[in-house]
């Protein structure tokens, strides 16, 4: 009895503190959390939203329409490991329209480029392979190594091998699976399908409930960490509980900016209408509906943003050197010139996240860094149980991009990387990023991007 009245005296502590401080009315209360400085970082609200809506998303969602950015090779069929889910969504909106293959570039598919220098290196379609990226004395220095070494201890090496790139990602990736299928993103967009209930419940109790950093007076129940609990976490708990909560709100925020208005009319004479829903947006995010909660879950988005942003920074050389080849070459180019264009512009932002404040030298920081990574590699098969094909396939895109940017800023290997110095074949297998990695990552980015676009959109709807 306690326990509840604490709640809902908190509740209301909340809700009325956003409104007596920041002076509005009843109508703009999901924003009242926004403003000022944001949590962990060094820079405001204001800012952000600046910098994002006026030189960041323009540029993104151009960038995302580009073939190299558009195709995204997933399994969709993997099933749920951790409880029997038969609550597959039956509504037409749920369903991803499928590829033709002849619409996927032939680089992506691996087919050779006609015309290319003789000297040029590796073909792009075939980068990501083991020999590609290896150069001629290395290549030469391990076949002199394979007289001396048994095929046995040379099968070791190379699952040893295996081992240690797969400990440096934070997502359990599926993207070798011979169920794995390029899906055209732009067929399929974010948007509400109707999918909810327990299904969907379940899934994001689980990714909560998944984060077993929780403050020792949190109540078990509650999948939720209330935000005046948070500080009882260390900084890396924290910052693992705030990536989570803002991923959460931007896909809810998607959700809502690209709602269902209308139905498909059922002599077919009028299409399906998605606008953004106002009502929706104020029941996810209003303190009266969230136990006081949702301007704060509003705010962990713009750290989740901040996140992403720091690691498209600190990757900037690795990504400044890629061809992100397609097989059209005038395409091809294109990219590669607003893929510089925007890092060019991301580098000039004045606060970043500052991640080497994180996991420090001392073996308990070095275990904390572990649990950290496994338990955000859970959280990517939880995405396996969601029950809508086309939520599932921008779940796994988004928590594979988060996943990328914590690869990028805590793996360790893309530390020394320096924006003045070019990346040779060494340089570039010790710094290797899948394809699927650079798409999720730039994609994931644009939702943030997106997101914090489009609250503008539901502030000025409120006044």
């Amino acid at each position: 009895m306690f326990t509840q009245s604490l709640s809902i005296f908190l509740s209301i502590l909340v809700f009325n503190q956003c409104l007596a401080y920041f002076n509005v009315d009843k109508q703009d209360h999901c924003f009242c959390q926004l403003s000022g400085a944001i949590d962990e970082c060094s820079c405001n609200i204001d800012t952000v939203d600046y910098f994002n809506n006026v030189k960041i998303y323009p540029r993104l969602k151009s960038l995302l329409l580009k073939d190299y950015f558009r195709f995204y090779k997933v399994n969709l069929k993997r099933p749920c490991p951790f409880w029997i889910d038969d609550s597959k969504c039956a509504m037409k909106d749920c369903h991803i329209k499928p590829c033709p293959p002849e619409d996927i570039p032939d680089g992506l598919k691996g087919t050779e480029k006609q015309k290319r220098p003789p000297a040029a290196g590796p073909h792009p379609s075939k980068k990501y392979s083991k020999q590609a990226n290896e150069d001629c004395t290395e290549h030469h220095e391990l076949d002199y190594l394979n007289k001396t070494i048994s095929e046995k201890l040379q099968k070791e090496l190379q699952l040893w091998e295996a081992y240690d790139d797969a400990t440096d990602n934070f997502c359990d990736i599926d993207e070798s699976d011979e169920e794995a299928e390029y899906v055209d993103l732009l067929l399929n967009p974010e948007r509400f399908t109707g999918y909810s209930g327990e299904s969907a419940h379940r899934v994001w109790k689980s990714i909560y409930l998944e984060n077993c950093f929780r403050p020792k007076t949190s109540f078990s129940f509650n999948p939720y960490i209330q935000s005046n609990k948070l500080q009882e976490l260390c900084l890396e708990e924290r910052v693992f509980y705030r990536s989570i909560s803002g991923l959460h709100a931007s896909i809810n925020t998607h959700l809502c900016a690209d709602y269902l208005i209308t139905k498909d009319n059922s002599l077919g004479l009028g299409r399906a209408k998605w606008g953004a829903n106002l009502d929706e947006f104020q029941k996810r995010f209003s303190p009266e509906n969230t136990n006081g909660e949702g301007p704060n879950w509003l705010r962990n988005l713009y750290f989740i943003y901040l996140i992403e942003l720091r690691a498209l920074v600190k990757a900037a050389p690795y990504l400044e050197s890629e061809e992100f080849y397609t097989g059209n070459e005038s395409n091809d180019w294109d990219t590669k010139m607003a893929i510089k264009d925007l890092l060019s512009i991301i580098k000039s932002f004045p606060d970043h996240f500052d991640e080497t404040t994180m996991f420090r030298n001392s073996e308990q920081a070095q275990k904390l860094k572990y649990e950290f990574k496994q338990h955000f590699r859970n959280i990517t098969r939880i995405m396996d149980c969601v029950g809508c094909d086309k939520c599932r396939l921008w779940g796994k895109l988004q928590t594979q991009g988060l996943g990328t940017a914590l690869k990028i800023l805590f793996s360790g290997k893309f530390d020394s990387m320096t924006y003045n110095r070019s990346l040779d074949s060494h340089n570039k297998k010790e710094f290797q990023l899948q394809r699927n990695e650079i798409v999720s990552l730039i994609n994931a980015f644009g939702r943030l991007s997106n997101s914090v676009y489009k609250l503008d959109d539901f502030r000025q709807m409120m006044r």
